[in-house]
């Protein structure tokens, strides 16, 4: 299959870019977006936005098909998923409240075709308590663009070949809010004829480009602008070309007086066509804007005493006048173009850039207090709407707030402890999300320390587990390594802190030494100075605790406590979900191992070398399987794969393989072997079908014989490094008819020469030939050089294992022909 051409990619970007913002008009929202399915249908992958950036959703890019998401149960049920505001969410949906706490409404509608799915369509609106969400009306709405989205992308793939799939890497197409005020800057006329563009010095400035040498190609602009906009480009001449008119384009454009991101926005504007104007359809023109107000605004808002700035749906400054200069202390060309908690460390609490999500997200404004160190307080105030936020500072006194809170005791709470965790919540809040891509116990864990340290300010973490009544320690993180060494292997009914924490289902928090060692007496007080015991529940089920350490005293306000309690929940799902998956992992895995062959025979002249590779996405066994069975006159070489993974699959593997070496002991020729094997998998009536490749090797001369079943070919290095994919005769998969006749192939080997037996796994990639992986693994051996056999096999398979989505088994097969000693091979 040939490569995706630029016209395919345009027109799937135009049919996203259209779908999602009519979506966003007919809901009467403020934000949409398009999820499609990736190449392994495991997760779906934001393909494209409308009136929200990227970037506010934070990790929500990739999102596993299986979560508690509202989209991803779209696409999965094939239902719309209708929330009318944040109250529902948190009933139906509590990890995503969890991680998006805004007061918002979404509807989220499957995409697909036929009974197909290929993603979900999703829109977003402000939502204040007691909302009733979007009309029957609005909905069926909804679903008629989704359907219409998908019959758009199935007709492209029935025409292009190419599948309706999102890489994970690939930039969503975005269609931001034009802005309503704006500063004339350049000209341009864009021939749609001849495809060049004819543009003025000024425009040249603006984007950086020589007026001498421009040679009017719109690639030369393209280069320079934000991936996500590259769409939106390529797009309005199409656009223009159809309808004789375009909106305003809503672009970034790099190297253009831009800040720290080094983008400076700017739009992009169609011509606008006249009565019996014949150009409008074949030339494009316009102007180059920057977001500004005009002249006397800026002078106005300069008069002004109190700070004013505006930020993109982003969070780039784009506007900040000299009082916001001097409240925050910060000249204005060092802001433009950059977010504020990038440029001000006061500002770096992640609470700062939650405000700014939440009030984009909500819609609703939002203000807040906030310290410039060492002792000014400024009071903010964010108003959103679609195209970004207008912004308020002013210097104010101390907060009532702050006024009324009781002074700490200088012995209780040590300075470093005492400065504001403004933004503390804001790892919390990723953890829902971020514990739906934990799979294994040990996924979970590693989330569970990397959202809840960081968040509370903690150094010490361990989860402990219940095993047979007793407590054990299932991971520990933190420079204390004795930490909480005296709760191993304690009972549940032992008086301890772990332990009637998860017996009684109440988090405990501990402030002081002083105040365990009133409490729990015998207990080692150690070098942590304060914990939360949180207990860890599931299905009404004790799992294990969870605790929390502090090497400096910790405070815990009534909002930690409430949210670590909600977050407790959370984990012992997650925890309880991961162990049981390890359980039945362990057990599969250890099943398909007991079923392959635990040592190759010690053979002369002949070396063999196994390999078997679990697949990476699933946890089910599969049916691969590999086998060398001596015979009188040499060795015969065995590798097949039963289709599906399933315990069925691996039975009925176990089954051929006894079938296989029963018809080679007593001598049958290959086809008759893979011919006996057929009858038997057919009587089986397992429903499975099987691939086999079956090679019989004389010791001494060199020559064998091979039949193949439906099964890749085999490779064959010679002892100069040429390496050939052998053109073995094919017989029909094993399974399919009583009849099928499996055709021999002689095959002459000369001293030093390797033979390669694998399963497709090795080889096969979703979307892309099997003969084109086969062909790499040829020029891979042909180009490898190794020590041993074990090393060869162990490189082959180094790339097999370095990907995170391989979704097949491998079994690999190398036999090394014509040495003079023997040396047992290890699978």
């Amino acid at each position: 299959m040939g490569s995706v051409t630029v016209d395919e990619t345009a027109e799937r970007e135009d049919l996203l870019a259209a779908a999602v913002v009519k979506a966003v008009q007919g809901a009467g929202a403020h934000a949409g977006s398009v999820f499609l399915r990736s190449r392994d249908r495991r997760s779906i992958v934001l393909a494209a936005t409308c009136g929200m950036p990227p970037s506010l959703l934070g990790g929500w890019n990739l999102i596993p098909v299986g979560s508690p998401i509202p989209v991803a149960a779209a696409y999965s049920s094939g239902r719309t998923i209708h929330l009318a505001d944040a109250d529902e969410t948190v009933r139906r949906y509590p990890q995503l409240a969890v991680a998006l706490p805004y007061a918002f409404g979404s509807c989220s509608v499957p995409v697909g075709r036929g009974g197909e799915m290929f993603g979900a369509l999703a829109v977003v609106w402000t939502a204040p308590p007691g909302s009733d969400g979007l009309s029957r009306a609005q909905r069926r709405h909804l679903r008629v663009i989704a359907n219409r989205l998908g019959a758009s992308l199935a007709a492209l793939r029935a025409r292009t070949g190419r599948p309706v799939e999102c890489d994970p890497q690939t930039v969503p197409v975005e269609t931001p809010v034009p802005s309503a005020l704006a500063v004339r800057l350049g000209l341009f006329d864009w021939d749609l004829v001849t495809g060049t563009l004819t543009v003025d010095d000024e425009f040249c400035a603006i984007f950086g480009l020589d007026p001498s040498a421009f040679d009017g190609r719109p690639e030369k602009l393209a280069c320079r602008l934000h991936p996500g906009d590259l769409a939106a480009f390529r797009a309005a001449p199409r656009v223009a070309a159809a309808e004789g008119q375009i909106m305003a384009r809503h672009l970034r454009v790099r190297g253009v007086g831009g800040g720290g991101d080094g983008y400076r926005t700017v739009d992009l504007w169609g011509r606008v066509p006249e009565v019996g104007d014949e150009r409008a359809r074949t030339h494009m023109v316009g102007a180059v804007v920057d977001e500004r107000v005009g002249s006397a605004c800026v002078a106005a808002v300069e008069r002004l005493r109190e700070g004013l700035f505006s930020l993109t749906p982003d969070g780039r400054v784009t506007y900040a006048n000299g009082s916001l200069e001097q409240l925050v202390g910060v000249r204005g060309e060092v802001l433009l173009g950059r977010c504020l908690w990038d440029v001000l460390p006061w500002l770096s609490d992640p609470a700062f850039e939650d405000r700014h999500r939440s009030v984009m997200i909500s819609q609703m404004p939002d203000s807040f207090f906030i310290r410039r160190p060492p002792d000014q307080w400024l009071s903010f105030s964010l108003h959103p709407d679609a195209a970004g936020v207008t912004g308020t500072a002013v210097s104010v006194g101390r907060p009532p707030s702050v006024e009324a809170a009781p002074a700490e005791p200088a012995s209780t709470v040590p300075p470093a402890a005492a400065p504001e965790r403004l933004g503390v919540m804001y790892h919390v809040l990723q953890l829902g999300s971020a514990l739906t891509e934990a799979v294994t116990a040990r996924e979970v864990c590693d989330v569970v320390a990397d959202q809840l340290l960081p968040a509370f300010g903690g150094q010490q973490l361990a989860i402990y587990v219940v095993r047979e009544g007793t407590m054990h320690l299932l991971f520990h993180t933190g420079h204390h390594k004795s930490f909480l060494d005296w709760l191993e292997g304690n009972p549940l009914h032992a008086d301890l802190p772990g332990t009637e924490a998860l017996t009684s289902g109440v988090p405990l928090f501990i402030e002081s030494q002083q105040a365990l060692s009133r409490g729990y007496p015998d207990i080692p007080v150690g070098e942590a100075r304060s914990w939360a015991y949180l207990p860890l529940i599931a299905s009404s089920r004790p799992v294990g605790t969870c605790v929390l350490g502090f090497d400096e005293i910790h405070m815990f306000t009534a909002k930690d406590r409430s949210v670590l309690t909600a977050l407790a929940g959370l984990i012992g799902q997650a925890l309880e979900r991961a162990r049981l998956y390890d359980s039945e992992f362990a057990l599969a895995r250890g099943l398909q191992q007991a079923l392959l062959p635990h040592r190759l025979p010690v053979l002369p002249d002949i070396r063999t070398m196994a390999r078997y590779l679990p697949g990476t996405s699933e946890m089910d066994i599969g049916g691969d399987w590999y086998d060398v069975i001596p015979t009188e006159s040499g060795v015969s070489l065995v590798i097949g794969d039963v289709e599906g993974h399933s315990i069925a699959a691996a039975a009925t593997m176990a089954q051929l393989r006894s079938a296989v070496r029963a018809f080679a002991a007593v001598g049958h020729m290959p086809g008759d072997v893979l011919a006996g094997a057929n009858h038997t998998l057919i009587d089986l009536n397992s429903g499975l079908l099987a691939s086999c490749c079956y090679i019989r090797l004389e010791r001494g001369s060199g020559r064998a014989l091979a039949a193949r079943a439906g099964h890749p070919p085999p490779l064959l290095r010679r002892p100069d490094g040429t390496t050939d994919v052998l053109d073995l005769r094919v017989g029909p998969l094993l399974g399919v008819d009583h009849a099928s006749q499996y055709p021999q192939t002689p095959i002459d080997l000369q001293p030093g020469s390797i033979l390669a037996l694998y399963t497709d796994g090795l080889v096969e990639e979703r979307g892309t030939d099997i003969g084109v992986g086969i062909d790499q693994l040829r020029a891979y051996m042909a180009h490898t050089s190794a020590d041993s056999l074990s090393e060869l096999a162990d490189r082959i398979l180094h790339h097999a294992r370095r990907s995170a989505q391989r979704a097949d088994d491998i079994a690999l097969l190398l036999t090394e022909y014509g040495r003079d000693t023997a040396t047992r091979s290890e699978s």
